[in-house]
């Protein structure tokens, strides 16, 4: 059963009470991710993220990390385009120490400026990594093209030149913007006890938002097709290639990752027994779908040497363009609603991941379903809404990145 209360500054407690388990999950929600950054303040919604770890008046960030391992607990924390996430998970009889770690970090980071020029270069480390990764960058390549004019196209890691730019005034002042009560979420799931919950309303209920609170505005970009490359000295080609699909809210988001999985999404789908398995064009091949407030993408993921890059990208199109005019069968139908039936189920077992579902449920929906409610979703995924959604999505016409040795 989960549990909804709302403190009276806004700030929304979402709790599921799982008697049997020994441990409780926590996570703090925060409605801001890299879409809703100005341009020149992108990365930094992902440089707090990291920052908040860095130490507050009573406690370093040597003795943040040294608290959590001496309970034996987890603490960590990621950044995506609509939200950023603070987690941790401790046996039951710890999670009042482990939320008042985090409400310290959350409060009171100091964000002193030996930590901020340390932190810094750590990030531009994370960003060269990324670039080095053609796997990696291959993707964030595909958004620019996919979405050059809007926050969705910029990447969440920022840039070295916007990174150099961020001081500890600049994340006090987007923080105010954008960490308002009315933007938060507390998820916690486990064996929680009563004097958990009142600890977290004492902690997290009192704040006040900032005179520059500001909501979320959502900008519904329009998708671009096109085509980016860039020449690395790499021993494959590495191709992306992505569609415009449906918001996370629209109705047909369970037949959506229904298609996703007939089409590129497990070992069994048909770009991978048709791209690896009878080919042995690549190793690895694969799609999946990205979901956002209003807009969403199906993207196409392969690797193979330079010389058989032209014969994938023949193979998927042929794949693609066999679906839309044949559409899917019934057994892939039927064994796709099954397969999500199993990994939606199996994927609940732990705490952390019911603390995330439900946090990512109230801070997006503000609803929460049951399983047997999703389960019913999944079932009710038809022959007609697949083919509402290939005619939808496959038709359009693509935005594509590669990286490779050549042009």
């Amino acid at each position: 059963m989960v549990q909804v209360h709302t403190c009276q500054n806004g700030v929304r407690i979402v709790s599921e009470q799982i008697n049997h388990v020994r441990s409780v999950a926590l996570g703090i929600f925060v409605n801001a991710g890299s879409r809703y950054e100005l341009p020149e303040e992108n990365g930094i919604t992902h440089f707090i993220e990291h920052m908040l770890f860095k130490g507050t008046p009573s406690r370093s960030a040597r003795q943040i990390a040294e608290e959590f391992d001496r309970i034996g607990g987890e603490l960590n924390a990621f950044t995506s385009k609509e939200n950023t996430c603070y987690y941790a998970k401790v046996l039951d009889h710890h999670a009042e120490l482990a939320v008042s770690i985090l409400a310290d970090m959350f409060f009171n980071s100091t964000f002193a400026e030996e930590e901020l020029e340390k932190e810094r270069q750590v990030v531009l480390e994370e960003i060269l990594m990324s670039e080095d990764a053609p796997d990696d960058d291959v993707h964030e390549k595909l958004w620019s093209v996919m979405y050059p004019n809007d926050a969705l196209g910029r990447p969440i890691l920022g840039s070295a030149a916007t990174l150099k730019t961020f001081t500890a005034e600049a994340i006090r002042h987007y923080m105010a913007k954008h960490y308002g009560p009315e933007s938060v979420v507390i998820s916690i799931a486990g064996n929680i006890s009563p004097q958990l919950m009142a600890t977290i309303e004492q902690l997290f209920g009192q704040y006040q938002p900032s005179t520059v609170a500001i909501a979320p505005v959502l900008t519904n970009p329009s998708f671009h097709p096109g085509e980016i490359s860039k020449i690395r000295d790499t021993e494959q080609a590495h191709l992306a290639i992505s569609y415009p699909a449906i918001g996370v809210k629209d109705p047909d988001m369970y037949s959506f990752i229904a298609l996703n999985n007939i089409i590129g999404g497990n070992m069994s789908s048909r770009l991978f027994q048709e791209v690896r398995e009878e080919r042995g064009l690549a190793y690895s091949i694969f799609s999946y779908q990205s979901c956002y407030a209003d807009v969403g993408a199906f993207t196409i993921y392969g690797s193979t040497s330079r010389q058989q890059l032209s014969q994938l990208q023949h193979t998927i199109d042929a794949t693609l363009l066999d679906i839309v005019a044949g559409g899917v069968t019934e057994e892939e139908l039927d064994n796709a609603k099954e397969q999500l039936k199993g990994s939606f189920v199996l994927g609940l077992e732990g705490t952390g991941a019911r603390m995330n579902r439900n946090g990512t449920s109230e801070l997006v929906h503000r609803k929460h379903r049951t399983v047997d409610e999703v389960l019913a979703s999944i079932e009710a995924v038809s022959m007609d809404s697949v083919d509402r959604l290939i005619a939808k999505i496959l038709k359009a016409e693509p935005a594509i990145s590669i990286i490779g040795p050549s042009e």
